[in-house]
């Protein structure tokens, strides 16, 4: 939600701006943790035309590595917020990114953090990237939060990269067979079909039904193209829904081979992310609650929730982990001993490395098992070509 501010900044003069936070109690905090002394705060409601254009000028994960790498580059070299985000806004391409750098330039010279202004845009920087630059200009080294940052976002886009990469392929093939199957029941079956009415006699039990579904896909394909676009965007509205996106979520870590490379992903992300908010100096149970909206699946979630409140109490956060068969006991020994050793962060940046390692071998060998999957699919099908139309026509022809 968007919350318009009028507020007195340290210097006692009257600033101006907006805040996007969850509630009106989040966005009091978000103002008073920046030492903003609130005069008014009111809700203010975003148009349909603002939606609409913030849909057709998204800020790609890409726009985002490059952004933080040049930011983190220009503020390790000692040149100030201001003038890095003056000069990066030279170098922008992206319309969304560039209305968003000139939004931070209009907070900071108001007075406001960079990190307050980073946090009026959550669909660009999350809540990992807005820790960790509140804890450096907390301790003075926003430069080093910022290259922990480029690091994180150069590595996360790397393997979302290799994710979809490995999905394109299959995706790819399904989709052109659905076009050669439409084209083929469009114009090339109903042909061969009418060869075998001619013939009369008694027809193949695959022919009779080729046959009539050649016959129905002729007078109604409009339907079954509209029951397959209905199809995909119910299925698309109700994983947007609570009850959806938990069945979505766990479907994606459960099912044989895919499961376990997504599963594997959340890990690589969770280490990742972990010994990131850790080395930034970000205590241990605020990193926990940052990293449950991080990995982007409720089911881990609402697993570091609740282990983030027993560490709360006084567990560790292996012993917190552990009794969820979601983390591997790699994960959870692992942490054990980077808490008994005080390096926590070195270690979950090894365990990183190894679970990007074993992501990187499940999708060669999910790519080296598609292949023939997929000619099984394409077998299957001509196989039924042959067995409902040609074979037929090759009888009759050999009988006359």
């Amino acid at each position: 939600m968007k919350f318009l501010y009028q507020a007195r900044n340290q210097q006692g003069q009257i600033a101006k701006g907006y805040v996007i936070a969850a509630n009106a109690a989040k966005a009091e905090q978000l103002l008073a943790e920046n030492n903003f002394i609130i005069i008014s705060l009111k809700e203010q409601r975003e148009n349909l035309l603002t939606k609409v254009a913030l849909l057709f000028n998204r800020v790609s994960n890409k726009d985002i590595v490059l952004f933080s790498r040049q930011l983190s580059t220009l503020v390790a070299a000692r040149v100030p917020i201001l003038q890095a985000l003056r000069i990066l806004e030279n170098q922008v391409s992206n319309e969304g990114l560039l209305f968003v750098v000139r939004s931070l330039i209009t907070s900071i010279e108001g007075g406001e953090s960079l990190s307050l202004a980073m946090s009026k845009h959550p669909e660009v920087f999350d809540n990992l990237f807005v820790a960790l630059v509140k804890a450096g200009e907390a301790a003075g080294t926003v430069g080093e939060s910022l290259t922990y940052l480029a690091d994180q976002a150069e590595k996360d886009y790397d393997l979302r990269s290799k994710v979809k990469g490995a999905m394109t392929y299959p995706a790819f093939v399904l989709l052109a067979l659905a076009i050669v199957g439409v084209l083929m029941f469009k114009f090339v079956l109903p042909k061969l079909t009418e060869v075998l009415r001619e013939q009369g006699g008694e027809l193949p039990l695959v022919s009779v039904w080729l046959i009539s579904f050649t016959d129905f896909f002729q007078v109604y394909w409009w339907v079954i193209i509209l029951l397959i676009c209905g199809g995909v965007l119910g299925i698309r509205l109700y994983i947007d829904t609570v009850s959806g996106r938990y069945v979505w979520d766990r479907l994606k870590v459960s099912v044989p081979a895919i499961g376990d490379m997504f599963e594997k992903v959340y890990m690589a992300r969770f280490s990742r992310n972990m010994a990131t908010l850790v080395a930034g100096g970000i205590p241990i149970i605020q990193a926990m609650k940052i990293l449950s909206e991080v990995l982007n699946n409720v089911i881990y979630r609402d697993i570091i929730l609740e282990a983030s409140k027993e560490v709360t109490n006084g567990r560790s956060v292996n012993e917190s982990l552990a009794k969820y068969p979601e983390f591997p006991p790699l994960v959870t020994q692992m942490i054990k001993v980077g808490e008994q050793t005080a390096e926590l962060d070195t270690i979950l940046l090894k365990l990183a490395a190894f679970y990007e390692k074993e992501v990187d071998a499940k999708i060669a060998t999910l790519s080296t098992l598609l292949e023939p999957m997929i000619m099984i699919i394409l077998g299957v099908g001509v196989g039924l070509l042959v067995a409902g139309v040609l074979l037929p026509i090759y009888n009759l022809a050999s009988t006359t």
